[in-house]
């Protein structure tokens, strides 16, 4: 005898007015630095010859992706905080819903392909131009855009498809899968299960290749015979595996689970970290220590 919910009520962060503003604040500070950042890098890249190359094609897609990733929660989180936009109808849920997942699929593939991008350029230095030239760079780019898209449709899918009675109320601020099933009155297993199997194959399976391609970038280096060139790489590695800790860190800890039991107040800061930390930092890591960035600046 129940009805479907047709919208939700976003709850974003609870506290005071004052806290909620200078979460606003902060918020949207960081959505501005990291459109303006990732815009300026693609401005960058395409204004400047010397940095057409597979690496920097490949950080423009990275740097693409960023801002409608951020784009797709932050205008929102912002209108939940402030209260003036706290319902999304269900439809809508889904659709960001399905784009945030599809962009976090396609961020995995991303940063394994730039990671093995960076194995080919640094252990087959004399070979790379041939090994990683134009037309394989924009086949694995497009196989990334292609492959997040088409391994989270499944997924979305079936989310589309439970029912839901009420309450109406989503613990966060935006629609994540953990909420959608804590809210749902019909059997979340096979979601669940679907859940589990796509975060195998995407985001342990992406891991997986960017952390075997830094592991030998790391024997690479340690057989370098200068010290300052030694320094200068290993000061580059660390910096590019603290930004791939932390989006797979936090990526497993929401996704890689046989089942949603985390606390959904947990959830909201470790999705901060993914949809308002690491797209202002990705960018930015991946160039402020190249000379070539420096001299087209």
């Amino acid at each position: 005898n129940g009805t479907n919910v047709e919208e939700f009520i976003l709850l974003g962060f609870p506290g005071t007015w004052h806290s909620r503003v200078s979460l606003v604040v902060v918020f949207a500070l960081m959505y501005s630095l990291t459109v303006i950042g990732n815009a300026s890098i693609i401005a960058l890249v395409w204004r400047s010859s010397n940095l057409h190359t597979p690496m920097y094609f490949f950080l423009c897609n990275l740097s693409f992706l960023e801002i409608w990733y951020t784009t797709g929660v932050v205008p929102k989180a912002i209108g939940v905080m402030l209260g003036n936009s706290q319902t999304i109808s269900f439809s809508v849920c889904m659709l960001q819903l399905f784009f945030l997942l599809s962009l976090g699929s396609t961020e995995c593939f991303l940063l394994a392909v730039m990671a093995y991008d960076r194995y080919l350029a640094i252990c087959y230095s004399l070979r790379y131009s041939s090994l990683m030239n134009s037309v394989l760079s924009v086949r694995l780019a497009l196989s990334s855009w292609l492959g997040g898209f088409l391994s989270i449709s499944l997924l979305a899918f079936l989310t589309s498809r439970l029912t839901f009675c009420g309450p109406d109320v989503i613990n966060h601020f935006l629609c994540d899968i953990d909420s959608c099933l804590a809210l749902s009155c019909s059997d979340t297993w096979p979601v669940e299960l679907a859940t589990f199997l796509v975060s195998i194959i995407v985001v342990v399976a992406s891991c997986v290749v960017t952390l075997v391609s830094y592991m030998y970038i790391i024997s690479s280096v340690l057989r370098i015979q200068s010290v300052h060139n030694r320094k200068k790489a290993f000061s580059t590695c660390s910096a590019h595996l603290s930004v791939v800790v932390i989006w797979y860190g936090s990526t497993m800890f929401l996704y890689v689970k046989p089942s949603a039991q985390n606390s959904l107040d947990l959830n909201k800061i470790v999705n901060t970290f993914n949809t308002v930390v690491t797209p202002l930092l990705n960018p930015f890591i991946y160039t402020l220590r190249n000379k070539e960035v420096k001299l087209a600046l």
